[in-house]
């Protein structure tokens, strides 16, 4: 700290800029978001565009400034208009979203372009997301693949993840299993819930992998501890089954209740038949009614049915 601030002194704007950045995160100094505004304003004047955006961050999130959507805009504006691919994602991502500015597609999509043509990753995914919605242009699913794959190649979780879908479901690209498991695992790797999931699905079928119910439920259990909802259903499954792990009904029964509370409203249904069946439980079919009806509630067409089953027994006893 100690030489940015005399770097900084004797001019330095690069050394104005980094102490900016000790203030913000509290590098050798006491975290102090004032401070780091005020550095990052006076090397912001002399046009320094990495202190330009930083600042428009802090103007955007009312850290250590005022909040103000509009100097958020002219600050990332500015660091734009010098070509700094960081400025024109975030000058993108402004008016795709009307933040400071009337919304504006194909102004967001321009500057997105800009940035993108940089190698700027999240510039490339957010104008793949655009193409592959069709905001403001032609929907263009090839095209959105294209530039996931320029931002996946780069490490970019979600673009990986999205990519792997294209390539699951087989839009935009080819249907190749293989390489959607190869996507998903990319981003499951860096601990993207929902692709931990889905290639724990494809692991539990075989698809584009071979065939492990072991795996499968590791990643479930990866997935579920994220709060996951359907990670924590499936897991319940593998348990209540005894597939890839030894079966034990009580924490079938365990998942499913946290699926629910996570909003899987058909985890309900697995609750009531656990209840009704007396598995891991006392069979209870006031509780087994009580979780129908939750299911029912939520719209589950089998919990309903369930539902109706149970009304139509007089004596309690459920065919099955």
């Amino acid at each position: 700290v100690k030489w940015f601030v005399l770097a900084a002194e004797q001019g330095s704007i690069s050394a104005r800029h980094n102490l900016g950045k000790c203030y913000e995160f509290g590098r050798g100094v006491e975290q102090d978001y004032s401070q780091a505004a005020k550095h990052y304003h006076l090397s912001a004047e002399q046009g320094y565009a990495p202190s330009q955006v930083d600042l428009a961050v802090f103007y955007e999130n009312g850290w250590g400034v005022e909040e103000s959507l509009e100097k958020a805009l002219h600050f990332n504006r500015l660091a734009a208009e010098q070509g700094f691919a960081i400025g024109q994602s975030n000058l993108g991502y402004l008016y795709k979203h009307g933040k400071g500015v009337k919304q504006d597609f194909a102004e967001a999509a321009r500057w997105y372009c800009l940035a993108a043509a940089q190698g700027h990753a999240r510039a490339q995914f957010n104008l793949a997301l655009m193409y592959d919605n069709g905001e403001g242009m032609p929907q263009d699913h090839a095209e959105a693949a294209r530039l996931y794959r320029l931002a996946a190649e780069q490490g970019h979780e979600q673009a990986q993840f999205n990519l792997a879908w294209m390539y699951d479901h087989g839009e935009g690209v080819p249907k190749d299993k293989a390489e959607a498991a190869r996507w998903y695992r990319l981003a499951a790797e860096q601990g993207h819930a929902r692709a931990q999931f889905n290639l724990a699905l494809m692991y539990n079928n075989g698809e584009g992998v071979p065939q492990n119910q072991a795996e499968a439920v590791r990643l479930y259990q990866l997935s579920a501890e994220q709060g996951f909802s359907r990670a924590m259903h499936n897991l319940g499954e593998c348990y209540e089954k005894g597939d890839g792990v030894g079966q034990d009904f009580a924490k079938a029964m365990e998942l499913y209740k946290q699926a629910f509370e996570k909003g899987y409203v058909f985890s309900a249904h697995s609750v009531g038949l656990l209840y009704e069946k007396g598995l891991g439980v006392s069979k209870n079919l006031k509780k087994a009614t009580h979780w129908y009806r939750l299911g029912a509630n939520g719209g589950d067409e089998t919990s309903q049915k369930a539902l109706e089953r149970c009304s139509r027994s007089s004596k309690g006893i459920f065919a099955f």
